[in-house]
This record gives C-alpha cells, structure tokens and sequence, in this order.
C-alpha cells in the first residue's frame, strides 16, 4: 500500500466551495487513467490569510486551484507570476521548492470554448462583473481583438451599469458574457437584471456559471433562439491545463 506522505497532494481553494466539483472531476480522472500517487482535496478557506497556515500542514501539496473569492487576494502570497497571470488574476499555483509559482488557465479555456462560436458580427461584448474572473476574460477578449464594456452594479472609470444597457446598446454588442456566480447554485433562480426581450439570434450568451448547466441567464437567452454556451467546456480545459502545469518538473 502506498504511504500517505507519497501521494502528491493537489486541492482546491475558495470559501465557500459547496458550488465546485474540481475534486470529483480530478478523481474520477484519477481513476480513469489509474493515477495512483496523486489525490485531490477541498480546502475551503474562510480567509487568504491562512494560506501559509494550510501549506505548512500540508507539506505534499504540489499544486492548488484558485476560486471566488481569492483570484486577486492570493497573489501577494505567492513568490513568482507566470506571464499567463500578468493581468492581476491566478486561478493555478504550483508548488515548487517551496516556491509558490502563480499561473491561469481561465484564459485557455474561454478562448479554446469561445472562438469555434465566434461569426463575424461578434465584434463587440458586454463582460458582466468586475472581478477576478472577468480579467482572464478581457484578457481573451483583448487577444481576439474584441471590444469590450465592463458592466457593473455601480458606474465609474470606464464602467456602465446594467441599467445603462438598452436596446441600442444590445444591438451593438452581440457577445455578453456573465463572470458573476448570479445564478449558480445553490442560489440558482438569479439572473443578471438585462433587457433579454431585445436579444436576437446573433447574440451569443456566455456563463461562466457550470452549475446548474443552464442557468437562468442563458434561460432567457434560449427564448430568445440566441446561441448560449455555459463555463462547463472551460472548466474541463483550464483543469487539464492545470494538470499540465502541475507535472512539469
């Protein structure tokens, strides 16, 4: 039987985590290609604070993901800042040497999910939320050449809010793309507060929400014969860009 001390532990950190299923989706890999000496665990932590608290019991993590809300908190905690994280937003640490090397791939996953979707009107988006999330998307966005309006609950340096958003507004801007958790369970009856009735079939509605699969954003979307596409695809390609970073020696 292999020991405990060497399996080479990797986890996910968040608060609260009850909405991920990073460690059912690295088991069952896991399993399926019969990994042995790597485990993957939740380690829902009520402060960033404690990190260092978490990585000195823990002496086997090689690697951790980043969720809500520490993409942006966690990166004074860290030593080094892989060009994929130059924006300001980690979602992968890897554990080196006692080295905390700070990397995303939310960004690898949105532009692989997004472009086979993309046609020629989709030159212009709405990123709904303002946090970490939203910045591997403008990251993206920027790549692609796709101009972008930051919506917010409240207005200022540069952003508008979602009562700013009209019909003229959706009619310029055919890609709108939710980084909030609106809509995610266990609060699942949300929905970012948009005029969908002026949504046509050459938008295209992206939720970073993966749970449930078809929230109530992309709901509305549907009515309305747009194109929608939930974070499901993303999160099982940034994952396995994680698993990529984590076994290069």
């Amino acid at each position: 039987m292999r020991k405990k001390t060497d399996i080479r532990q990797l986890g996910l950190i968040g608060y609260p985590l009850s909405h991920s299923f990073s460690k059912k989706y690295f088991s069952e890999k896991f399993e399926r290609e019969n990994i042995r000496d790597w485990a993957y665990e939740l380690y829902p932590l009520p402060s960033i604070e404690v990190l260092p608290d978490l990585l000195h019991s823990h002496s086997n993590l090689k690697g951790l993901n980043v969720t809500i809300p520490y993409k942006e908190a966690v990166i004074p905690f860290l030593d080094e800042i892989d060009e994929s994280a130059v924006f300001g937003a980690v979602n992968t640490i890897k554990i080196e040497k006692g080295k905390l090397i700070g990397f995303n791939t939310d960004t690898y996953g949105f532009e692989y999910s997004i472009v086979p979707l993309l046609r020629d009107y989709h030159c212009k988006a709405l990123v709904l939320g303002t946090g970490g999330a939203s910045k591997a998307i403008i990251h993206v966005l920027k790549k692609l050449n796709i101009d972008y309006l930051l919506v917010s609950r409240s207005s200022g340096n540069g952003l508008i809010t979602y009562e700013d958003i009209d019909s003229q507004v959706l009619e310029n801007y055919k890609i709108i793309i939710n980084t909030t958790p609106l809509g995610m369970s266990p609060r699942a009856g949300l929905c970012p507060n948009l005029p969908y009735k002026y949504l046509s079939e050459q938008h295209l509605l992206y939720d970073l929400v993966y749970n449930p699969e078809e929230t109530v954003f992309l709901q509305h979307g549907k009515r309305q014969k747009t194109h929608i596409k939930n974070g499901l695809e993303m999160l099982y390609l940034q994952a396995e860009r994680a698993w990529e970073i984590w076994q290069i020696t």
